[in-house]
């Protein structure tokens, strides 16, 4: 079922997404060569609090980190470890979700460690402009699909695939509500937007072949290629006129 969200909800929402942006700020300021990315979760954990935030993916499922932290060919859902050392080049998504009153915020944005050759750098920028294709849909009437047909015709048009086994989805008290959300698919198929709707979207996209696995941690999900992804996600507002972006912030 897809739940509408109420004025004082959404307006709960709007706080939880402005202080989410604060953390990814924050973040982006601290990952630098040298760093692990356990070091890096602390510090996001400690961001969180200072948000008076509680982290959303904490436990969630049983996963054991406040962040999830996947380098190159990680996909998602990269556990931080001590042992996982930033060096210049690295590809670094950050996926994060912050608790606030109650209510979940959700964004991952994907970052160089210094410098990067040019394909990496154009799959983070096409995977990012995705979004936005998707975001011109994102109105009052259209289908739910139109969003993904979007995002998946702006990425093979550019030599890219995208991911298919996991999607954006809606977001509230939840961190995950209906509906999901295909980064890829046929438009003027599943349910129609409507305001009130808050949807977290996020193109998920391999530099290679669109194929993954799951590593025996779990949750782990690599590129079967080897091959570099991003990834790109904001929680979105549908309303009457322009949607609103909960989570942005200084952005890449």
């Amino acid at each position: 079922m897809i739940i509408l969200k109420s004025p004082r909800e959404i307006e709960i929402m709007r706080e939880a997404g402005r202080r989410l942006a604060t953390v990814h700020r924050k973040a982006k300021e601290a990952i630098k060569p040298g760093m692990s990315s356990y070091e890096l979760d602390a510090l996001i954990h400690q961001f969180i609090l200072d948000e008076e935030g509680i982290p959303s993916f904490l436990g969630y499922q049983g996963f054991p980190a406040s962040s999830c932290i996947s380098l190159n060919d990680v996909v998602i859902h990269g556990i931080p470890n001590k042992d996982q050392i930033f060096k210049a080049g690295d590809l670094v998504s950050l996926d994060l979700g912050l608790i606030y009153q109650g209510y979940h915020s959700d964004a991952a944005r994907t970052l160089f460690v210094g410098k990067v050759d040019e394909k990496t750098e154009k799959l983070v920028r096409i995977t990012r402009e995705s979004f936005f294709k998707g975001l011109e849909f994102c109105r009052d009437g259209q289908r739910l699909s139109d969003i993904s047909h979007a995002i998946q015709k702006h990425c093979e048009a550019n030599g890219f695939s995208v991911v298919r086994e996991f999607t954006g989805h809606g977001i509230g008290k939840d961190l995950h509500e209906d509906p999901a959300i295909p980064n890829y698919g046929v438009p003027g198929r599943g349910p129609r937007l409507r305001s009130g709707m808050v949807l977290a979207i996020e193109p998920m996209v391999n530099e290679g072949t669109r194929e993954i696995y799951l590593e025996k941690d779990g949750w782990t999900v690599r590129t079967s290629d080897g091959h570099a992804s991003a990834h790109y996600e904001h929680t979105v507002l549908i309303t009457d006129g322009d949607p609103e972006l909960l989570t942005w912030g200084d952005e890449i």
